[in-house]
């Protein structure tokens, strides 16, 4: 099994967008990447299409100065899957979300790496059961699922299978955070954490426009400028023990009594507001907050939510919306 010390050459197969950007992240930490898709045509064109649009993030201070040399070194373009990843210690699988593709991929990808090699499919919400079923190997294979657009959004959700080594998951959870990105380990469920809760959201957002309630535009609007606001820094328990949990209590109460039992009280709420664990006003909430970070966070809260309204002034209104 390859460790943190041993990893030195990965590949990305798939280099379309997301995988595109996982490739800017590993190229841009000096690491070689093969970059591997349907035929190298396709790969040769996506890797002009990174070094080009490097250039554009570094001209607007995204990029560090000569990331798009850098770019260009430690990419290249590979003739095959199979070249590609033939000598990799880390790949990693970005093809489109469809099962059989997926499927067929990893069979040929794991049938030419090396045994030692940590594979890594990017599936926003494939169980990683399923997938793993048709990998050689499958001890070294897990979930690394990132968030597009990968260069930048720093969460990556790490999902081990049944099969899969602890030892794969500790070494491929320190080289991601080598890379500069911010992990989280997740059992694997369909749509894991980020995408069953994004979907959630999403599905009640339709419910809203087709009820009339709102439009699309304003529901955007509200999500964007008041809870999506507050969690671009924080997650929901974090806020939810900020705010108060009776408050929350009493909110779901009421709707509840509107829209019945898909809001009903969850009980696991109910009982922490019976303990008195009602956040940090009562010294402990769902997270363990320590009375002496209490005045500490509420001031960070303070600026980083002023921060962020200033960034978001500072670039105004998104073009189109």
């Amino acid at each position: 099994m390859a460790n943190l010390d041993t990893i030195s050459r990965t590949s990305v197969v798939g280099s379309g967008y997301m995988g595109g950007g996982i490739a800017h992240v590993l190229a841009l930490a000096g690491y070689p990447v093969a970059l591997a898709d349907v035929d190298a045509a396709t790969a040769e064109k996506s890797r002009d299409r990174l070094i080009t649009q490097a250039a554009q993030y570094e001209s607007l201070g995204l990029f560090p100065a000569d990331a798009a040399a850098a770019i260009a070194d430690n990419l290249s373009a590979a003739p095959s899957i199979e070249h590609a990843v033939s000598d990799a210690d880390y790949i990693t699988e970005a093809v489109p979300e469809i099962v059989d593709v997926k499927l067929e991929t990893l069979r040929r990808i794991s049938g030419s790496a090396r045994p030692e090699a940590i594979i890594g499919t990017n599936t926003s919400a494939i169980p990683i059961d399923e997938l793993a079923k048709e990998v050689h190997e499958p001890s070294r294979f897990l979930g690394v699922h990132w968030m597009n657009p990968a260069t930048f959004i720093p969460g990556v959700e790490l999902i081990a299978s049944t099969y899969t080594d602890t030892e794969t998951v500790d070494v491929a959870e320190l080289f991601v955070r080598s890379l500069g990105k911010i992990t989280a380990r997740v059992a694997d469920a369909p749509g894991f954490v980020a995408n069953r809760l994004q979907f959630a959201l999403y599905k009640e957002a339709l419910a809203i426009v087709e009820e009339g309630t709102a439009t699309p535009e304003q529901v955007d609007a509200v999500v964007s400028n008041t809870f999506g606001f507050r969690l671009a820094l924080f997650g929901p328990f974090a806020i939810g023990d900020m705010a108060g949990l009776d408050i929350y209590k009493g909110a779901y109460e009421t709707l509840e009594q509107a829209f019945g039992e898909r809001f009903a009280v969850p009980e696991l709420l109910t009982t922490l507001v019976e303990q008195g664990r009602l956040g940090v006003k009562s010294g402990r909430g769902l997270l363990d907050i320590a009375e002496s970070d209490k005045d500490a966070l509420l001031a960070y809260r303070d600026n980083a939510y002023g921060r962020l309204s200033a960034l978001r002034a500072d670039l105004g209104p998104a073009p189109g919306l």
